[in-house]
């Protein structure tokens, strides 16, 4: 292992001294080339490919469409797209073939986005303006991306050209949740506003791009014990900056800025073991990124690039309980993660390799974990490569493997093989299978938190778990051990298999159909559970490998051109999910159920419905105009069915009996034309039928109308 760390130390450097080796020998002929170039996909294999010789589910969202839609943030725009459903808990995260939002790597511009609060990356934390396009990547994708990308990877793409122009924005929002409608000077209005403003200019061989956003919403807050709404200020900044210069025609730097501020004001109320403590407070969230890469093409064959990367994040929460008025809690929460990282490709002639590797230190402090002022660190050591192997011109195999040395565990390898059939122009075939892995979480090993405001219970990290019950019970503070304290033991890596099968129809010029059916079984899932009751029965949970688990369904999606201005765009996700020891427990006639009439009986397996917080069905249907004139108009409607939330009749599982949440349409319009060259407006309804639910969806934005004006000077 030492030998193979040490190579891999030394294989990272070399091509940074060839690239600074040959680099400046070479002639300074050309500046910034501004020409577009054909779609391509960059996520789904690490390296520009053509959309066409893509062999896994790839949903691209372009600037246009994002424009159009009058979104704001990145949950807005992705809860419109199929297959994907968003959470609530913790912030808005997004599940990807029904598993959860531990399990999606979000990327910005190819490096992850640090910052999880349960696992969940909150999607309104990220402006989408200034974004060129957002790359979604379906199933298993560890081979190029490691751990946190088991169910997929969401890459937001910033727009890095650098054409001479100035550009503004400005949007006002308003409403009313409650009365359905309001006028923007009403007392009781919900308002919210939207600035933007970027620069971009080239001079000689240097590219330069500012970005800067502003954002203000009364977000939504429910007092305690009522429905009634009250105003939750949220004010976010986000600014971005880009630099490209050109050494030379063949070598090229790129630098990438970006800092994202947040305040959220806080009013809500907790609930556990029938305690309730009303709470007040704030919320601050600070994020900063900053990418450099350096990139080399040594001839027409041969291409390098090393990226240098580091993030930091920065949560703060502060709460007061108003029935304690002694009571404080105060959470501080910092993440830090550097990384180095080279790639190469190299282009035969009926084939492209690509490999590399990378070294990254990933940090926290944490007031959860014993203290703040102790860094818990992991090192992480990884290498990869792809092959890509065109025997003829409709074929096409991918093969790929990854391979990480984590410092807190055991290695990972992730395997993937994929190809895709172009039988002819209408229709294709398409084919993955892929190993992923999510190593477990500072949150899961280093965790010390206990809630004296809700219950008193606690929630330990497996690392000292087993110590700090056995130092409770010598203190004669512990009521009862539950079995699961016996499993507690080192959290071994989640591991999946992944497989995904499709097809791309042309049947008509004007139609395009894609259908995939997916396959993901996963092993050592990690899972909260309770471990053992305190004397005066506040629970104790930690966290163990105990569950295998499956998610399967099909995925359709369809475009119809009515006309050259008219088209219909549909997409359909049905999931099933399951955990393979509760179907066990069932087959074994071993769970039994509360009846309507409040009778004990034996669970059909029918009435099993699988893992918590998923829905079976996801829909949406999108109506899109747009003329030569520069006028345009969409109409999106996006369903979830019902989801299950807990275990009511205490069997242990989610089965027809327990508690749900009713599925529901959501509806957003807009519309827009361009007045001239320079100037856009755009205006819009979101939640257009004002869907409310108080118990499953309090943080939903009510109906929202808006108007957006654009002014761009070239």
């Amino acid at each position: 292992m030492r030998l193979i760390i040490m190579m891999h130390k030394i294989y990272i450097f070399i091509p940074l001294f060839l690239i600074y080796t040959k680099a400046f020998s070479q002639k300074d002929t050309i500046g910034i080339n501004a020409s577009t170039m054909e779609e391509v996909v960059i996520t789904s294999n690490r390296t520009e490919t053509k959309l066409g010789n893509v062999a896994v589910p790839v949903t691209i969202i372009k600037q246009k469409t994002i424009e159009q839609a009058g979104t704001l943030r990145l949950k807005d725009i992705l809860q419109e797209q199929t297959g994907l459903y968003i959470t609530n808990g913790f912030g808005a995260g997004v599940q990807m073939q029904g598993l959860n939002p531990d399990y999606t790597l979000i990327l910005l511009n190819g490096e992850p986005m640090v910052g999880r609060t349960a696992g969940v990356l909150d999607l309104n934390r990220i402006s989408i303006s200034n974004i060129k396009k957002i790359e979604i990547v379906k199933g298993p994708s560890s081979s190029l991306y490691g751990s946190e990308a088991m169910a997929g990877v969401i890459n937001i793409i910033t727009d890095q050209s650098f054409t001479k122009s100035i550009e503004a924005s400005v949007r006002y929002g308003f409403g009313n949740p409650d009365k359905g409608w309001s006028l923007p000077t009403s007392k009781d209005v919900f308002k919210n506003a939207d600035i933007n403003f970027s620069y971009k200019n080239t001079f000689k061989k240097t590219g330069i791009q500012f970005s800067t956003n502003a954002y203000y919403i009364d977000g939504i807050s429910y007092r305690p014990y009522s429905s009634n709404r009250i105003p939750q200020p949220i004010y976010r900044n986000t600014n971005q900056f880009s630099l490209n210069h050109s050494f030379t025609d063949k070598t090229k730097f790129n630098l990438a800025v970006r800092n994202g501020y947040d305040y959220i004001k806080q009013e809500f109320a907790v609930y556990n073991l029938g305690a309730v403590s009303k709470t007040t407070g704030k919320e601050t969230n600070n994020d900063f990124n900053l990418n450099a890469t350096l990139s080399h093409q040594f001839d027409s064959k041969i291409k390098s690039l090393l990226r240098i990367y580091t993030t930091t994040y920065n949560g703060l929460q502060k709460l007061n309980f108003s029935d304690k008025p002694d009571s404080s809690y105060n959470d501080q929460f910092k993440q830090q993660l550097y990384r180095i990282e080279n790639q190469t490709d190299i282009s035969l002639k009926n084939s492209r390799i690509t490999f590399g590797g990378g070294y990254t230190i990933d940090q926290a402090n944490s007031t959860r974990y014993d203290d703040v002022s102790n860094t818990k660190r992991n090192n992480i050591l990884y290498e990869f490569v792809q092959h890509e192997w065109k025997p003829f011109d409709k074929l096409i195999f991918i093969t790929g493997l990854r391979y990480d040395h984590n410092k807190l565990f055991e290695g990972a390898a992730s395997p993937k093989f994929a190809f895709r059939y172009n039988h002819n122009k209408k229709v294709s075939f398409t084919g993955s299978i892929g190993r992923g892995f999510k190593a477990p979480d500072f949150r899961q090993l280093y965790l010390d938190f206990t809630n004296n405001a809700a219950g008193g219970y606690s929630v330990f990290g497996c690392i000292d778990a087993v110590k700090i019950i056995n130092e409770m019970q010598q203190l004669g503070q512990i009521g009862n051990i539950n079995p699961d304290f016996y499993k507690l033991s080192d959290l071994k890596p989640e591991f999946s298999t992944g497989i995904n099968l499709g097809s791309i129809i042309n049947p008509l010029n004007n139609l395009e159909m894609k259908i995939n059916l997916f396959r993901n079984d996963i092993s050592d899932m990690i899972d909260v559970r309770q471990v053992a009751t305190k004397l005066d029965g506040a629970q104790i949970f930690s966290y163990i490998n105990i569950k295998k688990a499956y998610t399967e369904g099909i995925e359709i999606q369809s475009t119809l051109n009515i006309t050259k201005q008219f088209s219909i765009s549909a997409g359909y996700q049905y999931l099933i999910t399951a955990d393979k020891d509760e179907i066990s427990r069932i087959k074994n006639r071993a769970v039994y159920t509360v009846g309507s009439t409040g009778d004990v009986r034996l669970l059909e397996k029918n009435e099993y419905k699988g893992l918590s917080n998923r829905s079976n069905h996801l829909a949406n249907i999108k109506f899109n105009y747009e003329n030569k004139k520069g006028i345009f108009g969409t109409f999106r409607v996006f369903y979830k069915s019902k989801w299950y939330i807990s275990d009511t009749d205490g069997n242990g599982l989610i089965n027809s009996n327990d508690e749900s949440a009713k599925g529901y349409f959501m509806t957003n319009i807009s519309a827009g034309k361009e007045l001239g060259k320079l100037v856009k407006i755009n205006i819009g309804i979101d939640n257009l039928f004002n869907y409310q639910d108080i118990n499953y969806l309090p943080n939903t934005q009510g109906r929202m109308i808006y108007i957006t004006t654009n002014i761009k000077f070239k």
